[in-house]
């Protein structure tokens, strides 16, 4: 069973959020501010942080680096603060989603269900490599190096990349990588991906993912 951890200080929508996601078969525990979350998340072992952004003691940003500086757990911010500023900096925390309020709870479900959907494949599958160039990504373990050395990616940023990777010469638009990894609806804003592919460039290095212009991104096709 999965375990996600609610940090939201308004007690309905904490209420509201743990009812649906209960009857959805998934464990919940619950926080009202950031120490009880930090707190919560150093004890036990979670699969995801609904995460409010204001909220007392420490706020949304700050908990979402201690998630991501200590583990690669999903996040999910779920906030009323709707302006590309608010959402920019929360991708750049890292976060796998942003989810703005008043929000669609059959939605909010089904963007909860696509962060999850991170299942090892079957045995005859495990340790499956891709590489390109210097880069190896074995997506059963979500790992992936650079020239041997580690690199941490985020959830999303992994499957941006992955789905790059597998492609070469293939230029995916904005609209395409929501489509495929961010279950594409009205309520996301492509620009979600110009910050991921942002931060996997800083990442894995400038020139892998090149911008087509007016078109989207692509790894070029390699050398043969």
């Amino acid at each position: 069973m999965k375990r996600i951890l609610i940090v939201e200080d308004e007690p309905e929508i904490r209420q509201l959020l743990a009812s649906y996601l209960v009857n959805e078969g998934y464990f919940v525990s619950e926080a009202e501010d950031g120490v009880t979350a930090i707190e919560l998340f150093s004890k036990e072992k979670f699969d995801l942080l609904i995460l409010d952004i204001m909220i007392p003691k420490i706020d949304g940003y700050g908990v979402c680096e201690f998630v991501k500086k200590h583990s690669n757990v999903p996040v999910i911010f779920l906030s009323a603060l709707d302006d590309e500023r608010s959402m920019v900096k929360g991708y750049d925390s890292l976060a796998d989603d942003y989810v703005t309020k008043p929000f669609s709870m059959p939605v909010f479900l089904r963007k909860v269900k696509a962060v999850l959907r991170r299942e090892r494949p079957s045995s005859g599958e495990e340790h499956q490599k891709f590489i390109y160039k210097d880069i190896v990504m074995v997506p059963d373990m979500m790992m992936v190096t650079v020239s041997g050395r580690e690199v941490e990616l985020t959830s999303k940023e992994f499957d941006i990349l992955l789905t790059l990777i597998k492609n070469p010469g293939r230029v995916y638009t904005r609209e395409l990588l929501l489509e495929m990894l961010w279950d594409y609806d009205s309520l996301v804003d492509v620009r979600i991906v110009d910050s991921h592919i942002k931060n996997l460039r800083h990442k894995i290095g400038e020139g892998v993912i090149e911008t087509i212009r007016g078109r989207g991104y692509r790894v070029a096709q390699e050398d043969n």
